[in-house]
């Protein structure tokens, strides 16, 4: 979705605070209380995908070394 999202007051004290080009902000809980808001530049956005698979492989690597008590906190 282009446009503001449920977080977007906060993704902006984020970015602004920051001073960083771009920022996200995901938030994870009870149905209709996840989402996420992104605020950044075009060229960003348009890295957005690989940025965010990048993280992805990152957390998957490190699952393995995380307490198993920490990796599901449900």
């Amino acid at each position: 979705m282009i446009g503001p999202g449920r977080y977007d007051d906060l993704c902006t004290y984020v970015r602004e605070k920051s001073g960083a080009p771009g920022a996200i902000v995901m938030v994870f809980g009870e149905a209709g209380r996840s989402g996420f808001s992104c605020h950044a530049s075009d060229d960003i956005l348009f890295d957005l995908p690989a940025i965010l698979r990048s993280m992805a492989d990152q957390i998957e690597s490190d699952l393995p070394r995380l307490p198993r008590e920490s990796a599901n906190p449900a």
